[in-house]
């Protein structure tokens, strides 16, 4: 049973006989209703999944999964869409659903409408996600949580750093409240930015602590006063490897990385970009199929 009344519609549209392996790749993420019906030569898939269960990194390795098969059968690429149905309805009732969540040994991620419980002795992180930006419930992101945690408790506190596609702004506020000096944050999505300053507010953050702004690494580096110690880049394989090749620009010499929202199939791939660009994977997490690389710049 469905906890809110808001959906994702996903659209496939393939060659039919890509078919079972739509519906398989459907199945396997949860779909909660399916039907088909053909155009001309091609299938149209729909599939409907609620939302509180699929965030924007579900439904993009739903379809890169989906595109993998059709490539492995030799078949044309499908084209993979998405539309989120039902938003106004599901933003009142999935709140009510939303409880405080311990992530790592420190984190206490809380809804900003919500008291910690009593005696909480954890570092309370309270986050109005907005729609579609994350909640903390993704592996992706409580790796990368988990991964600041364990650097910035024994980091210096002089530690700044830049979070590319911030989205809610959870790392950014996350490494801030385990004692970085300042986090710079930059979202190429107007809505993200706008529950990044709100969520900013929310857990009594200045300004000149977080700065947010609208964009990319480009952005970034026209900001930043000086390198970064660290960055963190929870977003898809795709485009950290687009951004990698830039990434030394806004770093110190002796600087690291948290990369997230890359699958366990890709990270190999993210891995050998990395290191022909100066970078040395350190560790790899894994959760579920996800994976976090904790990264530093290699000796010159």
């Amino acid at each position: 049973m469905a906890l809110a009344n808001s959906w994702w519609e996903v659209q496939v549209l393939c060659d039919p006989a890509l078919e079972d392996d739509v519906f398989w790749r459907f199945d396997s993420f949860g779909s909660q209703g399916t039907s088909n019906q053909r155009r001309g030569t091609a299938c149209l898939i729909q599939s409907y999944f609620p939302q509180h269960r699929m965030e924007l990194l579900n439904l993009s390795a739903l379809a890169l999964l989906i595109k993998q098969d059709a490539l492995c059968s030799d078949l044309a690429a499908p084209r993979v869409t998405w539309t989120l149905i039902d938003e106004e309805d599901w933003s009142k009732s999935w709140k009510e659903h939303w409880q405080p969540e311990p992530i790592g040994d420190r984190f206490l991620i809380t809804p900003a409408w919500l008291s910690p419980p009593e005696g909480n002795q954890r570092l309370v992180l309270r986050l109005d996600p907005g729609v579609a930006f994350g909640t903390g419930a993704h592996p992706t992101t409580q790796l990368c949580l988990e991964s600041l945690e364990m650097r910035l408790t024994y980091e210096p506190a002089a530690v700044t750093l830049a979070d590319i596609g911030c989205g809610s702004g959870i790392l950014s506020i996350g490494a801030l409240l385990l004692g970085a000096k300042r986090a710079y944050a930059a979202d190429i999505d107007d809505l993200a930015v706008q529950s990044a300053i709100g969520n900013r507010d929310i857990n009594g953050l200045t300004e000149a602590q977080l700065p947010i702004i609208h964009g990319s690494l480009d952005a970034l580096a026209k900001i930043i006063d000086a390198p970064v110690d660290g960055v963190v880049c929870n977003i898809l394989a795709e485009v950290i490897m687009d951004l990698i090749p830039q990434l030394h620009t806004i770093v110190t010499p002796k600087g690291w990385g948290v990369l997230s929202g890359i699958l366990l199939d890709q990270s190999k791939l993210v891995a050998d970009t990395l290191e022909q660009h100066g970078w040395v994977v350190a560790t790899l997490w894994r959760r579920q199929e996800w994976c976090c690389l904790n990264v530093r710049r290699a000796e010159s």
